[in-house]
């Protein structure tokens, strides 16, 4: 299927709507933290202390970026696997760079198998060439890493920004995103889509919905980055990256068009955290109140 073809596929009418019981949009065990958003606190406190705080407050999943902390020198993925279990915690995914995946698969295969993670991923971008034929490439890249990964019971995933809605500089009416999506297997590549940067590549190159995406192709999105943006108009992206449900991407409705939500984690992010909350608690009391923001979710 043509990249010009998948997107003219993709419908504009709104899905059947739908909730999980007690009317939560996202099942209370699909909760996660990418732990990018408290990076302050992994490196200043170590995973440990982190890892019992996230607990405390009610997350069941985290999704690394990085298994190091300079607070606990020398830990190992073995550590960390002994981390999660105590604090009845599990680690849904990871993001590793494109080199990680390049240079060494194997270990990174290993690393997932340790953890006990079903899902390894990357947030780069497939190219940094905004061409079809380096989409193409891409793809077939991804595709071999995927084949890999699946034969040892992990699927591989990629995170997107905004800058893979863009169209193609060679072809104008290809979107990056679509070329990806129709040149990857899909049974060997998924996608997590952040929603946030979802919604910032909709304001910059529109034509498209984030959610009818997940509506056509449900199974190939296991992972979402539940991110939420104040609309801005002086800012380019449209929106500022805010904290959970003081902002206005419309999440209620992305959830409810998707449907058959039980398969998909939700992985709370906030790019800004540390950097923007008070201290203390810092970007623990944002990961707090998005939490509870995201667990009040309804249908």
């Amino acid at each position: 299927m043509s990249a010009a073809t998948l997107a003219g596929s993709l419908p504009t009418a709104a899905f059947a709507e739908t909730s999980t019981g007690n009317g939560r949009l996202i099942p209370q065990g699909k909760v996660g933290i990418q732990l990018y958003s408290v990076r302050d606190k992994v490196r200043d406190l170590g995973f440990r202390q982190v890892f019992e705080e996230l607990s405390r407050i009610g997350y069941q999943e985290v999704e690394f970026a990085g298994y190091t902390s300079p607070a606990e020198p020398g830990i190992t993925v073995e550590q960390l696997r002994g981390l999660l279990d105590d604090n009845g915690l599990r680690a849904a995914g990871s993001h590793r760079s494109l080199n990680d995946f390049r240079t060494n698969l194997q270990r990174e295969l290993d690393h997932a198998e340790i953890l006990g993670m079903p899902h390894v991923g990357t947030a780069q971008a497939p190219s940094n060439i905004n061409t079809v034929a380096a989409y193409q490439a891409a793809a077939a890249e991804f595709n071999q890493w995927g084949e890999a990964a699946s034969a040892r019971g992990v699927k591989l995933y990629q995170h997107n920004h905004a800058g893979e809605f863009a169209f193609a500089t060679d072809q104008p009416d290809a979107r990056l995103y679509d070329v990806f999506l129709a040149e990857t297997d899909p049974d060997h590549v998924f996608l997590e889509m952040d929603i946030y940067w979802a919604y910032v590549g909709q304001h910059r190159y529109p034509g498209f919905e984030p959610a009818d995406y997940v509506a056509v192709h449900p199974h190939r999105y296991p992972l979402f980055h539940a991110k939420d943006g104040k609309a801005n108009e002086a800012n380019p992206n449209g929106y500022d990256i805010v904290e959970f449900g003081t902002g206005d991407i419309p999440f209620d409705e992305f959830y409810r068009k998707i449907g058959a939500k039980s398969a998909h984690h939700s992985m709370w992010e906030q790019d800004n955290a540390p950097s923007t909350q008070p201290n203390p608690p810092g970007s623990f009391g944002a990961a707090e109140r998005s939490y509870q923001a995201i667990a009040n979710l309804r249908g």
